[in-house]
């Protein structure tokens, strides 16, 4: 199979769909739009259904064709979030772009909803803990997304660019908390500053990840270097 270079930002483009597919799709993504707004600015325990009609601007019965309850908002956020990660797990097998690049492009895909709107990493907290249907669906998710995280993670290892003494599940782990823990502190300020603070998380991470030779492996090496 031939690899790819070049960005895995690269939109495929799907067929076109009908009229009414399209309508159908606008008024979901303006439902899931003014919900996240809303969970940003009044926080997710105190917004209603009708909250978010009023703000996407349909009747309350229209909310229910699209979202059986509000949880359903949060859980679509988790599985959208999920699928730019499968979509970037697939790319990269067909990539030759370092790994280092890889990781770096995936947590900017991850992270572009929290730019648009600072305050929905507060509300998807705060959901967490209110809620248990929340929660469950959620953990979940994370699963899924330690999974694929933790098959990039041994893609990488196979290609001798991330180390290979730790397994591809703990450094997903750890990976992902370093994020998480990134993007709620940025959370509490809102500012301009989370890519910043971002490319400094990855630039150490990256540090404790990157591929190392074995310890005999490095001595051979310097014993050689001493001969010359």
């Amino acid at each position: 199979m031939k690899r790819r270079s070049g960005s895995l930002l690269s939109v495929r483009k799907p067929p076109v769909p009908s009229r009414r597919v399209r309508r159908s799709a606008e008024l979901r993504e303006r439902l899931f739009r003014a919900a996240l707004v809303l969970f940003g600015k009044k926080g997710y325990a105190e917004t209603t259904v009708e909250d978010i009609t009023e703000a996407a601007d349909v009747g309350k019965g229209t909310f229910f064709n699209y979202f059986p309850t509000k949880e359903h908002i949060l859980m679509a956020f988790g599985e959208m979030q999920l699928g730019k990660l499968e979509a970037i797990v697939h790319d990269t097998k067909q990539s030759d772009l370092p790994m280092q690049e890889v990781l770096r492009m995936l947590v900017l895909r991850m992270t572009e909803e929290p730019i648009r709107n600072p305050a929905i990493v507060r509300a998807l907290l705060q959901a967490n803990l209110s809620s248990v249907r929340v929660r469950g669906a959620m953990l979940r998710i994370h699963d899924r997304n330690r999974a694929l995280l933790g098959q990039l993670i041994r893609h990488g290892q196979e290609r001798r660019e991330i180390r290979t003494d730790l397994p591809p599940e703990e450094i997903a782990q750890v990976w992902r908390q370093t994020i998480f823990g990134t993007l709620l502190f940025w959370s509490l300020a809102g500012d301009a500053s989370l890519t910043q603070r971002i490319e400094q998380s990855l630039s150490v991470l990256w540090t404790g990840i990157a591929f190392r030779p074995s310890a005999k492996v490095a001595k051979r090496t310097k014993k050689a270097g001493d001969k010359e």
